[in-house]
């Protein structure tokens, strides 16, 4: 990233996480991907019971290979022959939950978006402390932008990425991205876009956390 983008970066970063924390969001900023697992490993203890929502950031920030290495009681949504809903009935009570934002809003709001839902479910109730991890591709102006986002990159690009037979899958655009509501959308069974949830200000103060990545991470 050269030097101009960086600070334009760094400086919505910087307001990003003064609103986070204003709503009782505890975040953090990591230069590169490469520091994440650092970062991770000190805001979680050995031997706490970990679990995770479908997450592309994980895999490229080293956080799944963390999890994994033996440290941790990691409820694997990944590993074979699991029964999947029983894994994600387990995760509300673990220790701490990992996902990524679709975005996150320089408000200091987050947003995201799910057809099973059970990882916006984690994110708002069960486990004791949730992180997540956003690239600074996601970080955008307000909710209106964010709506677009998530339409126009993180949608479709995760259509494809689990094959779901929906038009944003073919077309590499949400049906819905020139309608003002939130919620349009196609009509298929297939849909990914079910739930939409903002996270404002919360109750308990830093059980949500974000790890903010200068440099893209997922979609």
């Amino acid at each position: 990233m050269d030097k101009a983008k960086l600070r334009i970066t760094e400086m919505q970063v910087k307001k990003t996480i003064e609103n986070l924390k204003k709503n009782n969001i505890q975040a953090y900023f990591v230069h590169s991907r490469s520091e994440v697992a650092g970062k991770v490993a000190e805001l979680i203890n050995e031997g706490d019971t970990v679990a995770v929502g479908g997450s592309v950031t994980l895999f490229e920030t080293g956080v799944i290979d963390l999890l994994r290495s033996g440290k941790y009681n990691f409820i694997d949504r990944y590993a074979q022959g699991v029964d999947t809903r029983q894994i994600f009935l387990d995760s509300f009570s673990a220790d701490v939950y990992f996902a990524s934002s679709n975005a996150v809003t320089m408000k200091g709001e987050l947003y995201n978006v799910d057809g099973n839902s059970n990882r916006v479910a984690a994110i708002l109730y069960g486990p004791e402390s949730v992180i997540l991890v956003v690239g600074c591709n996601k970080i955008v102006p307000d909710l209106k932008s964010a709506v677009r986002y998530v339409k126009q990159i993180s949608a479709p690009a995760n259509a494809v990425r689990l094959d779901s037979k929906t038009y944003c899958a073919s077309a590499g655009v949400c049906q819905g991205i020139d309608d003002d509501n939130m919620t349009s959308g196609c009509g298929g069974n297939s849909r990914i876009c079910c739930n939409y949830v903002v996270c404002a200000r919360q109750r308990v103060p830093g059980r949500i956390k974000v790890i903010l990545v200068g440099e893209p991470c997922g979609y």
